[in-house]
């Protein structure tokens, strides 16, 4: 690489113009994990968490963080998406996330699949913290980006 994108001439931080380029379809994945005690996650299953459904409220933090993305890292262009799925799912270690992300633009979507999954477990995180003090998030990384030529009428 020889340039970096998002810096200018004077080394200062810009966001790219991205007007030339042609609205594509963009599509993003991205997971993450977050390791809890075996009673968190009997708690979980239970619905006994006090603060209310564990993974329905993080699916929903997931879903509006994927939303407001432009606001929350400074060089994101805002963009409007099409569709945001995030996807919890209970296992016996902990609960892991997995979001997609869709839609018809001049840039990716990879920084709001990764903010959807990193702002679902982090509010898992906020709503068992009363309960389990080792609770550790990791693996959140990028599953996959893929952009498609559109035709537009």
């Amino acid at each position: 690489m020889d340039k970096l994108s998002h810096v200018d001439d004077a080394g200062r931080v810009k966001m790219v113009d991205v007007g030339g380029k042609p609205p594509q379809r963009r599509v993003a994945r991205a997971a993450g994990f977050i390791a809890l005690a075996p009673a968190t996650v009997d708690l979980i299953r239970k619905n006994l968490i006090q603060k209310g459904d564990v993974l329905c409220t993080a699916q929903i933090a997931g879903i509006q963080a994927a939303k407001r993305t432009a606001e929350l890292i400074p060089l994101c262009h805002p963009l409007q998406l099409d569709n945001v799925s995030v996807r919890l799912e209970l296992t016996d270690g902990g609960v892991a996330a997995e979001s997609e992300i869709t839609c018809l633009g001049r840039t990716g979507v990879e920084m709001e699949a990764l903010t959807a999954v990193s702002v679902a477990l982090l509010t898992v995180y906020d709503m068992c913290k009363a309960v389990d003090k080792s609770m550790q998030i990791g693996e959140i990384r990028l599953l996959e980006k893929r952009k498609y030529d559109v035709e537009l009428a």
